[in-house]
């Protein structure tokens, strides 16, 4: 009689103890899933524009590298091929170390194909000098450029601005 007077008291206690328990771990478990969405949300807001600002500063730097667009920024009447040679090659350093952070930013794909197109376009560089005497004029130099830059198939940097807009489309 006395385990039935004690189960009639208990029983009631460990349902509403269960049932209080489970409610406030399912509150608490709501609220986390909540402020971790708030979170997400405010980190997005921020981080979205600084993201595509990396975007736009790896293509600027994809177009700042393009050898047309060098040449005419670069290039000085008075200059020799080797000069030209040097000062390419210098531009593309300083926009490049310009650049790093910008990896942080975007996918390990567009940063590949950025670094693979800077490659690219120096060594189209470097073959034209080998083709090229150094003490010949700029000109000559900057020609040459022109000229094997028309045989390829894509541009150096093409590619890699394309991935570049691709992955800016997804953010819309």
């Amino acid at each position: 009689m006395l385990l039935v007077d004690l189960l009639k008291i208990v029983l009631p206690a460990l349902l509403v103890f269960l049932a209080g328990y489970l409610a406030i771990a399912r509150l608490l478990r709501d609220e986390a899933d909540r402020r971790k969405a708030e979170r997400t949300f405010t980190n997005q807001r921020i981080s979205t524009p600084i993201r595509l600002q990396a975007y736009e500063r790896l293509v600027l730097f994809l177009e700042r590298i393009s050898p047309e667009s060098m040449i005419v920024r670069v290039n000085q009447p008075s200059m020799n091929a080797q000069r030209l040679h040097t000062s390419l090659l210098s531009t593309i350093r300083a926009e490049w170390e310009h650049n790093l952070s910008q990896q942080l930013y975007v996918s390990n794909e567009a940063w590949e194909l950025t670094r693979n197109a800077k490659g690219n376009v120096i060594k189209l560089i470097n073959v034209c000098a080998e083709k090229v005497d150094p003490e010949a004029p700029s000109i000559v130099f900057s020609q040459k450029i022109l000229e094997l830059l028309v045989e390829f198939e894509q541009h150096p940097t093409a590619l890699a601005i394309e991935q570049l807009k691709k992955e800016v489309g997804e953010f819309f």
